[in-house]
């Protein structure tokens, strides 16, 4: 952890960072159990579907503190590319959980719109309100948090309260009135949240494993940019990826349309390096060509 510190200030804040998290996490991780078990003992799948959905979020905040650890270690013998892409596993394995987790919750809550069990009231208030006061607390822990990760974090902690109090309001009206198809009927729309959710995060994990055009990056821009530039008659295999959703790489050929000296193409690189960085792009392989070249080959 040590090595932190050589970039000034901004250790202590990282330092920060991974405590908050450290902190939320286990908060999260001990209360999640005490919601299994008391969803078993009060016979609320209401409540079981909420402890899914903290679970998921608990092992993101693990597998995400993990993942990060990984990644940061630069590129070696195994891994040319570095270990920013092992952060994608990490959401990959909490998708499979909860996908797995919801399909569990939904085959025990179906039965029960059309044969609702009793579910006991009193206990799901009680454990409604604990759910809001440790879930709040986790959120007001990470509140300073000014890391990409820490804002995710803080809007899952943020989710889960919202849960917790639509547990509560339908654990209060079932406590006043006989309506135990309420409790059913909470765990549908909680499980079809986590689902949706589940959906929207594979989606842009797949789109980064199979190597789609990253999100982040405006490629009309790189390729108006690169078209504009003077000394370039026309470019070809153009390819633009990303590792894990914020760090891009792009592969280009150029073509010349006048001959430069070795010096000349470094400035020439140099530039368009800089400019691209500006453009969302972090690494670029640049490929010069001539223009006689290109004819030279077969594949004109």
């Amino acid at each position: 952890m040590h090595h932190h510190h050589q970039h000034g200030s901004s250790g202590s804040h990282r330092h920060g960072g991974k405590k908050n998290i450290k902190v939320a996490f286990f908060l999260n991780f001990f209360f999640t159990i005490i919601e299994i078990v008391g969803g078993l003992m009060t016979n609320s799948v209401a409540i079981l579907s909420d402890a899914l959905h903290d679970l998921g979020d608990t092992l993101s905040l693990a597998l995400a503190w993990y993942f990060q650890k990984i990644s940061i270690r630069g590129r070696d013998n195994t891994f040319s590319y570095g270990y920013k892409r092992f952060s994608l596993l990490g959401a990959i394995i909490n998708s499979i959980i909860l996908l797995v987790g919801s399909i569990f919750i939904l085959i025990e809550a179906i039965p029960r719109l059309i044969q609702p069990q009793p579910s006991d009231a009193k206990g799901m208030i009680i454990l409604a309100i604990l759910g809001v006061m440790f879930n709040g607390a986790a959120v007001i822990r990470l509140k300073g948090g000014a890391s990409f990760n820490e804002k995710v974090v803080r809007l899952h902690l943020i989710e889960d309260v919202m849960g917790w109090v639509a547990v509560l309001i339908g654990a209060v009206i079932m406590y006043f009135f006989d309506l135990p198809v309420i409790d059913p009927i909470l765990s549908l729309l909680i499980s079809a949240y986590i689902l949706l959710n589940v959906m929207k995060n594979l989606k842009h994990t797949f789109q980064i494993i199979l190597q789609g055009i990253p999100v982040n990056a405006d490629v009309n821009a790189i390729k108006s940019y690169l078209a504009g530039i003077p000394q370039i008659e026309d470019y070809h295999d153009f390819h633009i990826w990303s590792m894990d959703g914020e760090y891009n790489i792009l592969t280009v050929h150029l073509v010349l349309n006048e001959s430069l000296s070795m010096d000349q193409l470094n400035d020439l690189k140099s530039a368009i390096k800089e400019n691209l960085v500006r453009k969302g792009v972090h690494h670029a392989t640049i490929e010069f060509e001539n223009n006689q070249e290109k004819c030279a080959l077969i594949n004109c």
